[in-house]
């Protein structure tokens, strides 16, 4: 493949890739969750309960944003603060029963639009695309 035409290709990828993680994302617009909020549910989810700032810092965020995000979060009753166990002076954001129950709805909204739209390819395509999935996933650890 010439040079001209890996990066023409390369492009299509990245447009590809683009607006099906944008259309996934809209299967679960329904929860009105940023970008950001859902990332947060997602880190705390994984790695339980955390300050702000490691929430900032794992997010590559300023403190200060990281503090409006998670009092967006908190007043929809998805977080809450709890006192540091070791550490009086600081904080730990948690995820509460209910952003659990959110991550979870928006999760599995994704899913479902996602497996649906793959049962609409036949079986070639399928495999096609799963063997696709296995290359990127490969290029990205790299």
């Amino acid at each position: 493949m010439s040079r001209r035409t890996l990066e023409a290709a390369a492009i299509d990828l990245i447009q590809a890739v683009g607006l099906l993680v944008r259309r996934v994302r809209a299967a679960a617009a329904s929860h009105e969750l940023s970008l950001t909020e859902s990332a947060v549910l997602a880190r705390l989810a994984k790695d339980g309960a955390q300050t702000t700032a490691d929430l900032a810092r794992a997010e590559s965020m300023k403190p200060q944003s990281m503090g409006t995000t998670i009092a967006a979060l908190e007043e929809m009753g998805l977080v809450e603060r709890k006192p540091h166990p070791t550490d009086g002076r600081q904080v730990n954001i948690e995820l509460t029963a209910e952003g659990a129950a959110v991550r979870k709805s928006a999760k599995d909204a994704k899913r479902a639009w996602l497996a649906q739209a793959i049962e609409q390819l036949d079986a070639q395509e399928q495999e096609t695309l799963f063997a696709a999935g296995e290359i990127i996933k490969r290029l990205v650890e790299k």
